[in-house]
């Protein structure tokens, strides 16, 4: 029997974890991996890949429909800037779950970078992000904002290296930061496109 031949979704018929060496535990955990593959010729083929685990996350766009504005963040990210993004990143609200469920660790997100507090979010999908290489999958939301729900200044945690400065702008001038390259971030783009398609329509 070829793999071609097996039921969809038969990965147990397919892999074989031969070894596994921790390389780092440190904020997350750089896994060594060293398997078999049984491929769709039913030939095994042993690989070698490194596996990054940092938990998961949750991420939330809100957006005000009155004044079509959505809010963002802009902080510095040290991966993209050694990657020669010589700009900080304008990003959703998101953050590690750090054992909560999704929505309850969002709202707190939301509030302790931005200063605003939610009422009601929708959750849209949970996706893997990068599957090639890191196990996080990620929560996204949306929820509607007005001005009056702000609480504090946000800024985020600054024990946490966190030196946040809250975007409050409009829809339009978001989508137009997209094209041009100012957002770079790619679920803060899922996010504004999704907006775009069933919120922020004509």
């Amino acid at each position: 029997m070829s793999v071609k031949d097996l039921p969809a979704g038969s990965l147990k018929d397919r892999v074989r974890i031969e070894e596994t060496t921790l390389l780092s535990d440190n904020w997350g955990k750089l896994t060594r991996y060293r398997f078999s593959l049984r491929r769709s010729d039913g030939e095994w083929q042993e690989q070698t890949r490194e596996v990054y685990d940092r938990g998961h996350g949750a991420v939330l766009l809100a957006y005000d429909t009155a004044r079509r504005h959505v809010l963002l963040t802009r902080q510095f990210r040290l991966p993209a800037y050694v990657c020669g993004h010589q700009e900080e990143m304008i990003e959703a609200p998101a953050g590690l779950l750090d054992k909560l469920d999704p929505e309850t660790r969002i709202r707190a997100e939301v509030e302790e970078e931005t200063g605003y507090r939610l009422g009601k979010v929708e959750r849209l999908f949970a996706p893997f992000m990068s599957p090639g290489s890191v196990t996080e999958h990620l929560t996204f939301f949306i929820a509607p904002y007005s001005p009056d729900d702000r609480v504090s200044d946000g800024g985020g945690l600054e024990e946490e290296g966190e030196d946040i400065e809250v975007l409050d702008i409009a829809f339009d001038e978001a989508m137009a930061m997209v094209r041009d390259g100012r957002i770079c971030d790619g679920k803060t783009i899922l996010l504004l496109y999704h907006l775009a398609l069933t919120v922020f329509r004509g």
